[in-house]
């Protein structure tokens, strides 16, 4: 039977795989509409971009989560602990400034009105 250490660090494993596999998957979709977009003349160089960044964010999300889950629950020392917050300080700086190249503003900045036609 495994024990319980063991079974988190395989569920850390399998949400590290999966944070991995959503980059790859967002890479190979925004390559695709890239290559679609490019045939019809859109602005495929700015979806491309948008796409990548929300796969990378939502992949990096994945990994943040794996991570926590491994530290904490399988060897909770002060500096793993310490390392643990070392990764997630900069993975929440990567998504910020990702966010921020994506959406134009800070996380925490309201998004302009929309433009209504009344």
């Amino acid at each position: 039977m495994l024990s319980f250490k063991t079974t988190v660090e395989n569920v850390g494993l399998v949400i590290d795989g999966v944070g991995v596999a959503i980059i790859v998957c967002a890479m190979i979709f925004a390559m695709a509409r890239f290559a679609r977009n490019l045939s019809i003349g859109a602005d495929s160089y700015r979806q491309l971009r948008r796409d990548l960044g929300r796969g990378i964010l939502l992949g990096l999300e994945f990994l943040v989560a794996a991570d926590i889950i491994r530290t904490v629950a399988v060897e909770p020392t002060l500096q793993n602990v310490l390392v643990l917050g070392l990764i997630v300080l900069i993975r929440t700086m990567l998504s910020m400034t990702l966010e921020v190249e994506l959406e134009g503003r800070w996380p925490w900045q309201q998004s302009p009105p929309a433009n209504r036609a009344d």
